[in-house]
């Protein structure tokens, strides 16, 4: 499978991605920032997120809520998402209405300071705590996502802190602080621009030159905090949370190379041999043989920075023992890092990243967020298509020599959550230990 590609870059910095497929009568729109949680101030997290928000709030042209109405009325879907280290917005609409998705994203990109107002931000920071009280702090297992990076990554990490933001933070902000943020990171030379799908291609560059030829480059960007951590802990470390859940949940974090690397496939590889469909050793041996967890699996959070991390996620089945189930858990990892896997299960193991691959590529939306996260990250959306053959070139020695590097004690972050009842087990255990450099 080859997908097309054709890159170029405007004058004020923009990177632009095209790819040209006439199958079906869609296109996505899909532009990525280079900012996430990690581009934020210590006494100032969560706004990364909070500009999630505040770039559907309107902009000079648009009203509050008019982008989503625009774009539903033309028959098209959108959103937003924020990560560690971007955040993305996109539309996919029929093939006729690619202007307004261009349109829209150039006028938020270019002119929403004037829009920007306190009301505004008012309201979308008490949407962005209540989502935090919804899905972090009072739903079960919820606090995982921010409790294990926080142990995985050194206190002056910028992976370290909470992607969503303190409560304390986000009722800090003020509107200068948000003004600054948008400034400093919202610029053209900070951003991708995808579009793919059924477009016609002078067309599409004419209307990206019109609407977003205009606005200027950003400047004065602060660089990131020190990213690089050693390829391993050093140690197990294990922190056990009491928390109002019925069954107990382990995590378990280890420190894998980034994205993008060598490594990275071998990593990606070990992770679906454990805890990828049905048929994985997680699944197989825990679930179905063992019966000691009800679900389990593993996946690598695919970071391009500092370091990667392959988790394993397991909630233990109803009628064993934390300690029976934790030590089974572990059982597993000692085991692929001991003897390594075999040709047939990274064979499987392919196949099943590989299917999943080309079956996402054929939704224009979702080939539109893959070049956009390779231009972003490599500065080369062709890379997508080197995808294929990166994982096909990943022999099981490497997945074993992998193993045998990093899946070892000496790498482990474990995260246990217990039924607040048993609190009295959690207090025999060992304290939280925060991860060193």
């Amino acid at each position: 499978m080859h997908i097309p590609v054709e890159s170029y870059q405007l004058p004020n910095g923009l990177h632009v991605v095209l790819s040209q497929d006439h199958t079906a009568p869609i296109v996505a729109v899909n532009l990525w920032y280079h900012v996430g949680s990690a581009n934020e101030r210590e006494e100032r997290t969560g706004f990364a997120h909070l500009f999630e928000h505040m770039l559907f709030q309107g902009s000079a042209n648009v009203e509050a809520n008019e982008h989503f109405e625009l774009v539903q009325r033309a028959g098209g879907t959108l959103n937003g998402s924020t990560w560690l280290d971007r955040t993305n917005y996109y539309e996919t609409l029929p093939s006729h209405q690619l202007a307004l998705a261009l349109w829209l994203e150039a006028d938020r990109m270019g002119r929403m300071l004037p829009a920007m107002t306190q009301q505004k931000l008012d309201t979308q920071r008490d949407v962005v705590k209540n989502e935090r009280r919804w899905s972090v702090d009072n739903q079960p297992y919820g606090t995982w996502w921010e409790r294990l990076p926080a142990l995985a990554f050194p206190v002056s990490h910028p992976f370290h802190h909470s992607l969503i933001g303190s409560m304390e933070h986000l009722s800090d902000a003020s509107l200068d602080d948000v003004a600054d943020f948008f400034r400093t990171y919202y610029t053209p030379d900070n951003a991708v621009l995808t579009i793919a799908g059924d477009f016609d291609r002078r067309e599409a560059m004419a209307r990206v030159e019109e609407y977003f030829g205009s606005i200027p480059r950003g400047g004065n960007r602060p660089p990131l905090r020190e990213m690089s951590v050693p390829p391993v802990f050093g140690d197990t470390r294990r922190e056990v949370v009491p928390d109002a859940v019925a069954l107990p949940r382990l995590f378990v974090a280890c420190r894998t190379p980034v994205f993008g690397t060598d490594g990275y496939y071998a990593a990606s590889l070990a992770a679906a041999v454990l805890g990828l469909r049905s048929g994985c050793r997680l699944e197989q041996s825990l679930v179905r043989r063992q019966r000691v967890a009800s679900q389990a699996g593993a996946f690598t959070y695919d970071l391009s920075k500092g370091s990667d991390l392959l988790i394993v996620d397991a909630t233990a089945h109803p009628d064993v023992s934390v300690e029976q189930f934790e030590a089974a858990v572990l059982a597993e990892l000692d085991l692929m890092h001991q003897h390594g896997v075999t040709e047939d299960e990274v064979t499987r193991a392919r196949a099943l990243i590989e299917t999943s691959f080309v079956t996402s590529m054929q939704s224009a939306a979702e080939r539109a967020d893959q070049l956009s996260r390779f231009a972003t990250y490599f500065g080369d959306a062709s890379l997508i298509n080197t995808q294929v053959a990166r994982y096909q070139a990943t022999s099981a020695a490497d997945v074993s020599k992998l193993a045998r590097e990093r899946l070892g004690p000496d790498n482990r972050v474990m995260l246990l959550y217990l039924p607040q009842e048993g609190a009295s087990d959690a207090s025999n255990a060992e304290e939280p230990v925060e991860v060193g450099a």
